[in-house]
């Protein structure tokens, strides 16, 4: 009987081509959840659109806007949230690049009270400390929100950092839709403008000439400004007495050197425009328009370099010198809270990098599989 000899190429080959299919079963099964679970992030998106769904808005009376979010980054908890504006914006505007108000982007004043006038809101993250003032609602857990704003037309006044008066017109330059961190909050995944077009959206005429109004429009930005006659000229109504004495005060617990410091404002004349400095120019905010109950807040930033001491806050805008001393810890003094920066995630094109890893692993095994299988194959037809 003769002896069965060695096992022969076509045989090893034969094992060989099972051991490689299921290898390559494997590494698919492995690689396509992995592949599936990583989709790049998704951009923060804006949508815009006036009564009759277009963006645009009327180029004489106040128009209102439904603008809704998608894509924003959400921070369960967070401190802050987004503020939405309209105004115009130069290249660079970004806060997080260094941009800001009154210098690279301008918008419609308004208190950040929650019964403002409606020209600025502010859309408060999940479970935020600050989401009791938040007049835009609640951005839901995937980035998602809506509200309304107000345009009062194709011009408003805006202040530049000196506290000097800047008319915005509409129609000479591109205006839209800004969104930026509140409260302090720089973050550049929340930081969008929505160019919006200005026309005449109520141009018909009615009999006996003029211009036609819609019913209740107005031509005036200030507090107790009268209804617009349709073909009369804007009238503007005096502004309510202030409620008592001007008064300013700041949250006293907060004023630290390097973080935000609240502060508010009272006995002011509504609908007055007014800024805020920190000293002698070290720090500004504004502008902020007052409310018609004659109160003004908001928040300025405390350079970190500030020195622990007695410091001031003044009102710049009003008829007398309006201001309050407090005193301010040094920021290695102060007990350690919760940081107000957030940081954006970076656009890895979605795959992580341990993804990367594995796909580039994986295809250098099938390689050298596949090129063991053609060795194999050559040697077996010698």
């Amino acid at each position: 009987m003769p002896r069965l000899s060695a096992l022969s190429p076509s045989t090893d080959h034969s094992r060989r081509a099972p051991v490689l299919g299921l290898l390559v079963a494997l590494v698919a099964a492995t690689l396509v959840p992995l592949l599936a679970a990583a989709p790049a992030q998704a951009a923060s998106r804006v949508s815009v659109a006036n009564p009759d769904g277009d963006a645009v808005v009327d180029a004489t009376y106040a128009t209102t806007l439904t603008v809704s979010g998608s894509g924003f980054q959400s921070v369960q908890g967070g401190h802050g949230g987004v503020y939405v504006f309209f105004g115009t914006v130069d290249p660079g505007w970004q806060p997080s690049r260094g941009g800001r108000t009154g210098v690279d982007y301008f918008y419609v004043p308004d208190s950040e009270s929650a019964d403002n006038q409606g020209f600025q809101k502010y859309v408060a993250f999940p479970g935020s400390d600050t989401a009791a003032s938040a007049n835009g609602g609640t951005m839901s857990a995937s980035g998602a929100w809506s509200t309304t704003v107000v345009v009062p037309g194709a011009t408003f006044t805006a202040y530049d950092r000196s506290s000097n008066e800047r008319t915005i017109d509409c129609r000479e330059v591109t205006c839209g839709i800004i969104t930026v961190g509140a409260h302090g909050v720089t973050n550049s995944s929340n930081e969008t403008f929505t160019p919006i077009e200005v026309g005449s959206l109520y141009d018909e005429e009615p009999a006996g000439g003029g211009s036609a109004a819609p019913p209740g429009a107005t031509t005036t930005t200030a507090p107790g400004a009268a209804a617009a006659e349709p073909g009369a000229a804007p009238t503007t109504a005096a502004p309510a007495a202030p409620a008592g004495p001007p008064a300013l005060e700041v949250d006293r617990s907060a004023a630290v050197a390097g973080r935000v410091l609240p502060f508010r404002a009272t006995g002011l004349t509504p609908g007055q425009q007014l800024s805020v400095t920190f000293d002698d120019g070290a720090a500004g905010a504004g502008p902020f328009q007052v409310a018609a109950d004659g109160s003004m807040a908001g928040v300025v930033t405390l350079p970190a370099e500030t020195e622990a001491g007695t410091h001031e806050l003044r009102v710049f805008g009003t008829a007398e010198p309006l201001a309050v001393s407090f005193a301010v810890q040094a920021a290695d003094t102060a007990p350690a809270t919760e940081e107000v920066a957030v940081s954006a995630p970076e656009d890895d094109g979605g795959l992580d990098w341990l993804a990367l890893g594995f796909v580039v692993v994986a295809a250098l095994v099938l390689a050298a599989a596949a090129g063991r299988l053609l060795l194999v194959r050559r040697k077996a037809t010698r």
